[in-house]
């Protein structure tokens, strides 16, 4: 059989010419259930819903989804934990101090949930996306688009908290190994009911539906502190 044009070592390559120079730009935006097409590099807050974030929330695993139990533990379930812990912790803060808290893992109905060591390699980029989306999430449902400093810190506590409750009821941890990396919690008891309660195993669905009561619950004038 005659060999074909591009078996020879001469064949004509084909492409003759270079790559223009402005190519087509990626598709950097996501179309939501609501109809809503939201930018991830510049995402603006009439984009955001919040029946979507708790679509999405409810469908992200986790600890990459090694949890025990029927049903992942979802990004949802982690924020209304989180809530709780900050309330019982703070239990002066208004209505949209605790919204912020609900809120705190929010541009994960995008981004996803990924693992600390993880988001440690992929650094600067992925930290922007989510501080962009974050920004445009607060602003959506009246919260500053940075938090104070002192109450950011209360709720990151709180997060670290609900962490080590999570990586010792469901994820496997030792409590030593889990003391480690996340501390030992204080205020806040294993005895205490809620936490496992809040920690049991549930549907997707029913993640999502006590998201949208608890946010409902917490959704007042908007005033900071409220």
């Amino acid at each position: 059989m005659p060999a074909r044009p591009n078996d020879r070592d001469d064949a004509i390559p084909l492409r003759q010419t270079p790559m223009p120079a402005h190519t087509p730009p990626f598709r950097a935006w996501q179309r939501m259930l609501s109809g809503r097409r939201l930018d991830l590099l510049d995402p603006s807050p009439l984009d955001v819903e919040i029946e979507d974030i708790a679509r999405g929330l409810s469908r992200v695993a986790r600890w990459n989804g090694q949890t025990t139990g029927a049903h992942p533990l979802s990004v949802a379930q982690h924020s209304l934990f989180v809530e709780w812990i900050f309330g019982a912790l703070q239990p002066t803060a208004g209505r949209a101090w605790r919204r912020a808290a609900l809120l705190h893992d929010a541009a994960e109905y995008v981004i996803g949930d990924m693992i600390s060591p993880f988001k440690a390699v992929m650094g600067g980029d992925y930290k922007s996306v989510e501080a962009r989306l974050s920004v445009a999430i607060h602003l959506r449902f009246a919260l500053p688009a940075d938090l104070p400093a002192d109450l950011a810190k209360k709720i990151k506590r709180a997060d670290r908290i609900a962490a080590y409750f999570e990586a010792t009821l469901r994820a496997g941890f030792s409590t030593a190994e889990a003391g480690k990396f996340f501390g030992r919690p204080t205020g806040i008891g294993r005895d205490r009911p809620e936490v496992e309660d809040l920690l049991a195993p549930i549907t997707a669905t029913k993640a999502e539906r006590l998201f949208l009561t608890r946010f409902a619950d917490l959704s007042g004038d908007g005033r900071s502190g409220e």
